[in-house]
């Protein structure tokens, strides 16, 4: 490809690296484009290649799957790879989480999930925590608060969402137990101000937060959150649409908190790449779902399917889930010890390979000048790297969990050079 024609492409993406890169391949944690340059890929396409690009395994589920069935629609017949995907999870997922229903994409299962939680309980309202990124569909849009460029220019939005503060205890400046009884007391006072618990069927969360800063909860808050929707029959909706298999650690980051959710919303990383999402909870709460409605053309699409069948073995087989709680270690010590030279990192924050180095002026503000620099730099050297927050002023780092010590120092030495000069 000699030239390149991007006027066919609507400019609503915003791009998020300084060059126009067209990607001709990608193996393990690289990224090769068709200049020939070579990238250290630490945004995973916003964390979706967890296994790396083009795993061989994932890349053989496809290849046979497409030759035998590429679609098969639910509602008229079952196929294979959808069966062995739905056993599949259920091994990786505590009780009574064992029935699933799939669909495309994160905006969409997070719709499924509230379309859930609302049949269920015959409740109206749901409520979402500050910081927040749930889709771009119109009710998930109203869901999200991590930027206002999501929600500008389409009021009014869907009625009925209520938002509480989330536990973020680095903006708000205070420890982690001061942070927490702030949150719960705002929450508390959300049910009995703004929506009733008999209204409210459910409180939807990022276990980490994700668009919104890459931030993890104290344990204390994620338990009493369990323990409030307990008491007034809330739905525990955990969105693990960014965090999940294996992001964090654990298969997901609701492990990290002694939890479990009444519904878990799952996708990126689900799939390697293709496109897929589930949402799981009991057979119970699915049984208060009755038949048609909900549903979609191509959730749980056969080759999609095949390749998150394969995406668990992978995972399994080579202790991905291990790997990432290793290397995430690797890659905070590193930037901590790049933080001591470089104040403008006010946090380094994580669990597992979902880590984030915020930014900020020396009065504690938001520095995304400061951020998108470091990015641009890292760039330059090779290394792709992703903003989030509000304000653009984190930087998240979203490697494979494939990732080796050698790539995690090398992307460390990259980004030390760029924040160097």
């Amino acid at each position: 490809m000699t030239s390149l024609d991007l006027s066919p492409l609507a400019p609503v993406w915003g791009r998020a690296v300084p060059a126009t890169l067209v990607a001709e391949r990608g193996e393990g944690a690289y990224l090769y484009t068709t200049g020939g340059q070579r990238y250290l890929d630490f945004t995973c396409g916003i964390g979706v290649t967890n296994t790396g690009h083009a795993h061989p395994r994932v890349v053989q589920a496809i290849q046979e799957q497409a030759a035998r069935l590429l679609h098969g629609q639910v509602n008229i017949v079952y196929h294979r790879p959808m069966l062995e995907l739905a056993d599949g999870l259920r091994q990786v997922l505590p009780a009574p989480l064992d029935t699933f229903f799939f669909s495309n994409s994160g905006a969409e299962i997070l719709e499924a999930a509230v379309k859930l939680a609302k049949h269920a309980t015959r409740r109206p309202n749901i409520i979402v925590f500050s910081g927040s990124f749930h889709g771009r569909t119109h009710l998930t849009m109203s869901m999200t608060t991590s930027k206002t460029v999501y929600r500008a220019g389409f009021q009014p939005l869907v009625p009925g969402i209520f938002v509480a503060p989330y536990p973020y205890a680095y903006r708000y400046g205070w420890d982690e137990d001061t942070t927490t009884d702030f949150c719960l007391r705002e929450l508390k006072q959300l049910l009995k101000g703004q929506t009733a618990p008999d209204e409210t069927a459910a409180m939807v969360i990022e276990p980490v937060l994700g668009e919104g800063g890459y931030v993890a909860p104290p344990r204390r808050f994620m338990q009493a959150l369990r323990e409030l929707c307990d008491h007034y029959g809330i739905l525990l909706v955990a969105d693990e649409v960014q965090s999940g298999f294996g992001r964090t650690g654990k298969w997901f980051a609701f492990e990290h908190f002694g939890i479990v959710p009444d519904v878990v919303a799952m996708a990126k990383g689900l799939a390697s790449g293709l496109p897929l999402s589930a949402l799981s909870a009991s057979a119970d709460l699915m049984a208060k779902w009755s038949p048609g409605v909900h549903g979609g053309t191509y959730g749980g699409n056969a080759v999609a399917c095949a390749a998150a069948v394969a995406t668990l073995q992978v995972m399994r087989d080579e202790r991905l889930i291990e790997n990432s709680a290793r290397m995430g270690g690797v890659l905070v010590a590193g930037l901590r010890r790049l933080q001591e030279d470089h104040p403008a990192i006010g946090d380094v924050r994580g669990l597992g390979l979902m880590v984030a180095t915020e930014f900020s002026t020396p009065q504690r503000e938001p520095w995304p000048e400061r951020a998108k620099a470091a990015v641009r730099g890292a760039f330059d050297r090779g290394l792709l790297l992703l903003t989030c927050g509000s304000y653009d002023h984190t930087i998240r780092w979203i490697p494979p969990l494939i990732v080796d010590e050698a790539q995690i120092k090398a992307a460390l030495e990259i980004f030390a050079e760029g924040m160097n000069a």
